[in-house]
């Protein structure tokens, strides 16, 4: 288990490590090849074929840019982490289950066999004209014939006899012009219906679900579905054009009075051509938002001078129009923003989208390499921003390319979701929360101004969301219990938080009672403690994490003495402490806090190797291991024996260590004083290996001993 959860820490990192993501592919294609050797012996043809193809892909397309084939792979397994976190959680949120609604599932079916049975009548029309060409032709031909004849033989009862059966042609040929035009009017009209009533409807929640998905939510899907529509609808009108242009042929060739044609058709083209427009201009679409490689679970947040990525789709995929459509990015194009510094984009910021670089064979572009510069005549301005400024600015990447095709000219523009600037990477963290709340709280997508009056959220929402942070981020989302201990942090003590409404300043920018620090801020530090240092032990479910000391105490009284709990530490930033319970005595329940460890501590020594050294001194006792039972009633090491870095006897010997060192191994050692009212020293407590406390222990008094341990107490 210890050596999985590396692994995937390996393939995370590898994301944002160009060194690690080179050896990790190179590591990948061995291991296609070695695959591939053993199914040749086999003779299993059909994966022999998949491998041979998975090998070209790795080779071809992900050999020169190994960081690319690492962000999808780490994308792969936060998905997955978030379905078996979301798989072990009781309840969906609000959010998920508005995105998840039958309706919303009919209705995308609904769409889907529309189309079909669009494309279908389109077809079928396509006959009817071919139909009303042949008679056309037939007319014409037998017409023509008796214009040839002498004026004598025009005058004889079968010229007259044929000139009749001409008439009933005609008379077929109008009504069937008016039948072919009115079919084709039909399928106008059922485009024209199903585009505005329900495709655009369904790519505005396609987008929508695009925006939850960026703030940590499920992974949107159904682009695909939709290109598959937009492609279909795109036919049928482009055969619908070709229909009324070959009318437009006939009728040059024969017209007479009362003819429809020219009467209807060019107000079908101009629907036709208006259709197309607008099919085109709602089918570009940002498929991936802005995106920096160094954090690719936090979107939208981009810093000066540092490349960040973004991906286009054209939904309407045609392959004339491979490698035919340049797209240029720009950034605050034509938008007033409220903020005073003004970007340009460096790097390649035009390219054509082909259907080569998707695996799916998607007609799109990706920018790779763009980089937002700050303009020199906005840095002056940057004195009178407050620290939250910066970080509320909302800005927008602008999108630009035309469509050339059968004679239509289309100009077409998307943007990406409002993004943040920051010049450090300090404000990262506000400018997510930025992020988060913008996207929670609005589907305008590009509403650039959205922070002038930020509107509240409804705290139900906003706790899912909050969830949705730990199980994108670290694997693992939060329990009712957990999301209960956040809002009363947020709102205090209430009796219902379902209708609450949650500020923006509440949430961000004022200081939590007491403390020196927002509740985002404290939140932010919990997320990074565990993503790099206790991630295993948070994603197994080992850590209670967000638990008040009176819940704590509640749960722990009627336990075995020996059990424990951790917690993330409420007064300080980014920091887990544990509590545990014993007994005096004469029996009464006592409660003991260590003192918080934060980064810089488990940096040197690995948190569950903490837990299994760790040591009390009562008074001139010998120490000794509180910690027994992890709640409710497991044994410690049943809990946290895959994750020790060693076991406890692997102490290096004096003569294995390097010459005239002692060689040791950390460990914590705490000293519980008698007399509670004695000062709580706030330093921190020296690590110690056993062998060396042992050494100690023959030279030194106890008095020596004790004045270099202080007391593990702390007021979190």
């Amino acid at each position: 288990m210890k050596a999985e959860h590396q692994l995937q820490l390996e393939r995370e990192a590898a994301s944002n490590n160009e060194p690690m993501a080179t050896i990790l592919l190179q590591n990948l294609l061995i291991q296609v090849e070695e695959q591939l050797d053993r199914v040749s012996q086999e003779k299993n043809l059909l994966l022999i074929h998949n491998l041979k193809r998975i090998r070209k892909l790795l080779q071809g397309k992900y050999h020169g840019n190994p960081m690319h084939i690492a962000v999808i792979i780490s994308n792969c397994l936060r998905e997955e982490r978030r379905i078996l976190a979301a798989a072990s959680m009781p309840v969906q949120g609000p959010l998920e289950k508005s995105l998840q609604n039958s309706v919303v599932s009919e209705r995308q079916r609904n769409v889907e066999h529309k189309v079909s049975a669009i494309k279908n009548s389109a077809q079928m029309t396509e006959q009817d004209v071919k139909y009303l060409e042949d008679l056309q032709e037939e007319f014409d031909f037998r017409y023509k014939t008796i214009q040839s004849l002498e004026q004598n033989d025009k005058n004889s009862a079968l010229i007259k006899q044929e000139m009749l059966t001409l008439q009933d042609m005609l008379n077929t040929l109008d009504y069937k012009r008016k039948e072919v035009l009115s079919k084709i009017v039909q399928v106008i009209d059922e485009i024209d219906v199903l585009m505005n009533n329900m495709l655009i409807e369904e790519l505005l929640d396609w987008k929508r679900r695009q925006q939850i998905a960026s703030i940590g939510g499920p992974l949107h899907g159904g682009l695909d579905q939709l290109q598959n529509c937009f492609t279909l609808l795109a036919e049928s009108l482009f055969q619908v054009r070709r229909q009324l242009e070959k009318l437009e042929e006939l009728l040059t060739k024969l017209t007479y009075d009362g003819d429809p044609i020219p009467l209807q058709r060019p107000q079908m083209l101009e629907r036709v051509n208006f259709l197309l427009y607008s099919l085109f201009r709602n089918s570009f679409v940002v498929e991936k938002q802005p995106c920096m490689p160094t954090h690719p679970q936090r979107p939208m947040v981009l810093k000066t001078l540092i490349q960040f990525t973004v991906k286009l789709r054209l939904l309407i995929k045609l392959p004339e129009l491979n490698y035919q459509i340049r797209v240029k990015a720009t950034i605050d194009k034509n938008i007033s923003t409220a903020s005073n510094r003004r970007f340009v984009l460096c790097g390649t910021h035009v390219k054509a989208m082909n259907m080569d670089e998707s695996a799916n064979g998607s007609l799109s572009v990706e920018f790779r390499h763009l980089q937002p510069k700050e303009m020199k005549s906005s840095a002056g301005s940057k004195g009178n921003e407050g620290p939250h400024m910066v970080t509320e600015e909302l800005h927008s990447i602008s999108f630009e390319t035309q469509v050339c095709l059968y004679g239509l000219t289309i100009d077409l523009e998307t943007s990406s979701l409002p993004v943040v600037m920051i010049s450090n990477v300090s404000q990262l963290p506000n400018a997510w929360a930025s992020i988060i709340w913008y996207n929670l709280s609005t589907n305008d997508p590009q509403n650039l101004s959205f922070f002038n009056n930020p509107p509240a959220a409804t705290l139900s929402q906003l706790l899912e969301v909050l969830s949705w942070q730990f199980s994108s981020y670290v694997g693992r989302g939060l329990n009712s219990e957990q999301l209960s201990m956040l809002a009363e942090k947020l709102m205090g003590q209430q009796t219902s938080y379902s209708d609450y409404q949650l500020s923006w300043g509440k949430f961000c920018k004022e200081h939590l009672p007491g403390k020196s620090f927002t509740f985002w801020v404290w939140l932010e530090a919990i997320l990074d403690l565990i993503k790099k240092h206790i991630l295993p032990l948070w994603i197994d479910g080992y850590i209670m994490g967000f638990v008040s000391k009176e819940k704590e105490r509640i749960l722990l009284k009627d336990k075995m003495p020996g059990t424990f709990l951790l917690r993330f530490s409420e007064s300080n930033l980014g920091g887990i402490t544990f509590t545990w319970v014993d007994h005096s005595e004469n029996g009464e329940v006592r409660f003991h806090s260590v003192e918080p460890y934060n980064k810089g501590r488990l940096t040197a020594l690995p948190f569950a190797d903490i837990l299994r050294d760790y040591k009390v001194i009562m008074a001139d006792n010998v120490p000794e291991n509180p910690l027994k039972y992890l709640y409710p009633d497991i044994p410690k090491d049943k809990a946290f024996g895959r994750y020790y870095s060693c076991q406890p006897n692997e102490v290096s010997r004096p003569t294995e260590g390097i010459k005239g060192y002692v060689p040791s191994v950390f460990i914590p050692i705490s000293k519980i004083l008698n007399d509670s009212t004695d000062p709580h020293s706030p330093s921190d407590l020296l690590p110690m290996s056993p062998s060396v406390y042992a050494v100690l222990r023959e030279h030194l008094s106890p008095t020596v001993i004790e004045t270099a341990l202080s007391p593990p107490y702390s007021a979190d």
